[in-house]
């Protein structure tokens, strides 16, 4: 196996030979990486079942769907996000030409998760790919199957001088790190997040976070309670609760939690049966130190079980929960819980929630459920968060369009589409100029004079703006 400096090496040699940069190596090279997802469906499917006890439902649906729909929307727009971005001009530069261009970094590294390893992975590698990029993409060893196939398969459909999957735990992503890169991707969370803002600053290498929070969901007005308790409970025990953008934890007056514990008894029975853990519908946990960290915190809570509860350790299965009367200063409030517990706190009042919320941590989503327009413009104007949805949840982030990332502690940067190639491309502002008007230029030489400088003033002004 090549060493981290030999794999560096062979992939700045072949970005240097700008093998990278037509427009037709990048689009065969995510015409290969659908090939990837799409020839080995079946594998991607038994890989994740091993790794999460991910239903094929989902993974279709997760891991597959949303990584194909971003490869076909970046392939049929790529031609246009590469041309040059003429820029308003003004007098000064009348006959110049001024434009964007859009260059590739580099070398990038490309760090993903153990809760959706292969979307999660392979969508910032879509990006990288389409700004003419080479990368060295390092799976979660959490994720031990999916990592091994990662592995596999990349060579195998992708250019070897142009791409390089490293594998290991932390030890190996600590070496990794200490090399130089134009970019770092890193999804996952934000105490590892620390530390390769920190390893990046050495060699100051820009860095992308896509971390995670306490997305909360506030559920006010009128409501079709029905309607809202199927959206909840698939947005939170999708995959076992262990996304990102699942809803942590429901804000809502007492009376609407009266009504909506019971829908989310009926709802949850309708989606996993009365035993969910025979449910081939619901995920485990990933791994036995996860498991005893949500442990942990439901026994350290104060708030009160009314739905669920029920775990076992081997099977690393904990049931669907739901807990009422928890504060703020529970312990479920004091870090993101990333699995199948959900906390609900009663505040009387939209403003009041929305302060509550505002204390906190600016989170990577934030829902609202409401029938009332004002209930959902209220709350979207008077908070912060990486993404916002109103009536629904973690669907937002399915569609290429929408820049998906997070603010402040949830997140720096986006990606998806063409967010995701704007990431990984140096914006390089360029002025084309010839020698005409070297007279008019002689405006702007010594020696001065107050008329040379009232002259240049108004031809460099935003009032001598025009468009060509």
């Amino acid at each position: 196996m090549d060493s981290h400096s030999q794999v560096l090496e062979r992939l700045r040699t072949a970005f240097r030979s700008g093998i990278t940069l037509p427009l037709e190596f990048r689009r065969t090279q995510l015409t290969k990486l659908l090939a990837l997802v799409k020839d080995n469906e079946e594998q991607i499917v038994k890989a994740l079942h091993q790794d999460l006890a991910k239903p094929k439902f989902e993974t279709i649906l997760s891991e597959v769907e949303i990584v194909t729909n971003d490869l076909h929307y970046t392939m049929s727009n790529l031609a246009t996000w590469i041309q040059p971005e003429y820029v308003s001009k003004n007098l000064a530069t009348k006959l110049d030409d001024c434009f964007v261009r859009r260059e590739p970094l580099g070398v990038v590294l490309i760090i993903g998760p153990w809760n959706y390893p292969l979307q999660l992975l392979i969508l910032p590698l879509v990006g990288a790919i389409a700004a003419g990029n080479c990368a060295v993409i390092k799976p979660s060893e959490v994720s031990s199957a999916t990592d091994c196939l990662v592995a596999e398969l990349i060579p195998k459909y992708l250019s070897q001088d142009c791409y390089a999957v490293v594998r290991g735990g932390a030890e190996e992503t600590k070496a990794l790190l200490q090399n130089r890169f134009d970019h770092i991707f890193y999804t996952g969370s934000q105490a590892v997040a620390r530390s390769v803002v920190q390893a990046a600053s050495v060699h100051l290498t820009p860095v992308t976070l896509e971390l995670g929070g306490k997305c909360p969901c506030l559920i006010y007005g009128r409501i079709n309670i029905q309607a809202a308790a199927h959206r909840l409970v698939w947005a939170k025990y999708f995959n076992a609760g262990q996304s990102c953008v699942a809803p942590d934890y429901v804000l809502c007056t007492k009376a609407t939690r009266d009504a909506l514990v019971p829908a989310l008894i009926t709802v949850l029975e309708e989606f996993y049966g009365k035993e969910p853990q025979k449910s081939p519908d619901l995920s485990r946990i990933v791994s036995a130190r996860h498991f005893t960290r949500l442990m942990k915190l439901l026994e350290r809570t104060k708030g009160k079980v009314v739905i669920g509860g029920q775990s076992n350790e081997d099977d690393k299965y904990i049931a669907p929960t739901v807990l009422v009367d928890v504060e703020e200063d529970d312990a479920l409030m004091g870090e993101e819980i990333f699995g199948p517990i959900l906390p609900i706190l009663t505040v009387e009042e939209l403003e009041k929630s929305i302060e509550l919320v505002n204390r906190k941590e600016k989170p990577l989503a934030l829902y609202v459920f409401s029938d009332e327009s004002s209930v959902v413009k209220t709350t979207m104007e008077n908070t912060t968060s990486g993404g916002f949805c109103s009536n629904d949840g973690i669907i937002h982030m399915a569609l290429p369009g929408l820049p998906f990332g997070g603010v402040g502690a949830s997140g720096w940067g986006s990606y998806h589409g063409r967010w995701g190639f704007e990431t990984f491309s140096h914006r390089r502002a360029c002025m084309l100029r010839g020698w005409a008007l070297e007279r008019f230029n002689g405006l702007r030489y010594p020696p001065y004079s107050e008329d040379k400088l009232k002259w240049l003033r108004w031809t460099t002004s935003a009032y001598s703006t025009c468009s060509l």
